[in-house]
């Protein structure tokens, strides 16, 4: 890995459907035909950072072999190899998708100048202990991954003060700047194109917060873009405008200078750390074979779950406080990549695809919707997240934190019969009457899909390996599936479509020809898109 790839002409053989493919339908009956493996021995995987428990999944020898057919057939290994060489994997857009070379050992030259380049940046900075304040201003893959690590990393407080602005709400800026001296803040302005229009818009009213202040702008702004000639011509000085490269997908950017903000709050030693772990990872993922191979196991789950049982959501548990953001971070990640209906030929995909994933952090979630897990009449598979060991200095929380990560997995898997429900109230001193009243109430159908993922502790390194871990996991997902994990057409629409209406709602905009709202670009609005614009314009 020593040059950047040139990007090959799209393939022009077609692969058949899916749903054509006989690995398909014998996968799937192995996977209707056989059960959750709750009473099963550990089903364990040790992997770098991680030990993931897959008795909580559906299993069997013949599932296995199928899973194994079924990758096959969609040409796994040469797919994976694309991938970790940078070829164009990210097909409708005929670019690589490339950030596993952000974090490798022998990355390109220019990855480890640029990243040479940072290190030093934030040295100087820390040595002259400039900017106690920290404004990260960026939306989606360019803020998320930020948020995580600052989070996972400065829980216990930062001698700078780190505020996010993502949401084009004035609230939001208005907010990130509120209290700040003007003259020690940094603005970090983190948008992969540069046209971002959120990003854009809240970036040039914290230009102008420090004018008004007799700030130089130039001197409190830095930048981080694939194309540093709009940062320049947007004003921030050449020597802050750090390079993300047309090669990585936003929401895979985490491992690039968008962790310049991390680098700043939490130390250039914790990207370290998590370029590290995902690395392993990433040698994981490229060598284990398919049985003991941590991300490949999660995602052949995680089809069975979706396209074969049907679940349409995946809920992320992460007993760690710390790993709050993991959640909406997971969420984008999965989200964007596998929300696809069609395969790289245009046609349905046939199956349900990519689930709705949501979650929050335990104990907090037991008390929110855990209810619905246990006995809500769809339910959705899980995955848990804790830590073996704690980093603070209160054993009896760490041990109330795993006992009820564990029970609650255990209680999903078991479940509860009416019969253990009727004995046990019984036990309480209930008439049978109402034991067999109340035992309807308490049983549990269990039998409920999940993971459980184990960290050693929290620290770059795990850190890293876990977000890895979930990469892999959806770009093997979206090759079973026959999609392309790397583009966002979908969000693409509202975008166009918010350029028109954010004219049509200015007070200067006339009328358009219908008597109604100003036109989008020609295209008319419907009835009620026209009539809201009427009643909010101004």
């Amino acid at each position: 890995m020593t040059s950047m790839p040139d990007v090959p002409a799209l393939a022009a053989d077609r692969a058949p459907p899916l749903t054509d493919l006989p690995e398909w339908a014998h996968f799937a009956a192995a996977a209707r035909a056989c059960t959750l493996q709750a009473n099963g021995v550990p089903d364990l995987i040790e992997a770098p950072g991680v030990t993931v428990d897959f008795s909580g999944q559906r299993h069997s020898d013949a599932l296995g072999q199928a899973g194994r057919a079924l990758l096959e057939a969609r040409g796994f290994d040469v797919q994976r190899a694309r991938l970790l060489a940078g070829e164009a994997v990210n097909i409708t857009e005929a670019r690589p998708a490339w950030h596993t070379a952000l974090r490798a050992p022998d990355a390109p030259p220019e990855v480890l100048a640029e990243r040479a380049r940072m290190d030093a940046w934030v040295r100087s900075a820390d040595a002259e202990r400039r900017w106690s304040n920290l404004v990260h201003i960026g939306i989606g893959g360019s803020d998320w991954g930020v948020r995580l690590a600052v989070s996972a990393f400065g829980y216990t407080g930062l001698w700078r003060q780190v505020r996010f602005v993502a949401n084009i709400d004035g609230h939001a800026i208005e907010g990130g700047l509120a209290g700040l001296d003007p003259r020690d803040t940094l603005i970090v302005l983190a948008s992969k194109s540069f046209t971002t229009a959120e990003t854009l818009q809240n970036g040039e009213r914290a230009r102008e917060w420090l004018a008004a202040a007799g700030v130089d702008p130039r001197a409190n702004f830095a930048a981080i873009t694939a194309y540093p000639e709009r940062a320049v011509a947007w004003g921030v000085p050449e020597g802050n405008i750090f390079r993300l490269w047309d090669w990585v997908g936003g929401r895979f950017s985490l491992w690039s200078a968008v962790s310049l903000t991390t680098a700043l709050a939490v130390s250039t030693d914790v990207l370290a750390g998590m370029r590290a772990g995902a690395a392993a990872m990433d040698q994981h993922f490229a060598e284990a074979p398919v049985g003991a191979n941590a991300p490949v196991r999660m995602a052949l789950a995680g089809v069975v779950n979706r396209s074969v049982l049907g679940h349409g959501s995946l809920n992320i548990a992460p007993y760690d406080s710390r790993l709050a953001q993991l959640v909406p971070y997971i969420q984008q990640l999965d989200m964007e990549s596998l929300g696809k209906s069609v395969d790289l030929d245009g046609r349905p995909v046939g199956v349900p695809t990519g689930p709705a994933v949501w979650g929050m952090p335990g104990t907090d979630a037991q008390h929110t919707f855990f209810q619905w897990l246990h006995q809500g009449s769809d339910g959705a598979p899980v995955d848990f997240i804790l830590c073996r060991t704690a980093d603070h200095h209160w054993p009896a929380h760490h041990r109330a934190l795993l006992a009820n990560c564990l029970a609650q997995r255990e209680a999903l898997m078991r479940g509860k019969t009416f019969e253990q429900a009727r004995a046990e109230c019984l036990r309480e001193g209930l008439d049978p009457v109402r034991a067999d009243w109340l035992a309807r109430h308490r049983m549990h159908p269990g039998g409920r899909s999940n993971h459980l993922i184990v960290l050693p502790r929290l620290s770059p390194y795990t850190l890293g390996a876990l977000l890895a871990l979930y990469e892999h996991r959806v770009f093997v997902q979206g090759v079973i599936w026959g999609i392309d994990p790397f583009d966002q057409w979908g969000v693409e629409y509202g975008k166009i479509l918010a350029r028109g209406i954010v004219e049509a709602l200015s007070p200067e905009t006339p009328p358009g020809p219908d008597g109604g709202a100003a036109r989008d670009r020609g295209a008319g609005h419907d009835a009620s898109t026209r009539h809201w614009i009427e009643q909010l314009k101004g």
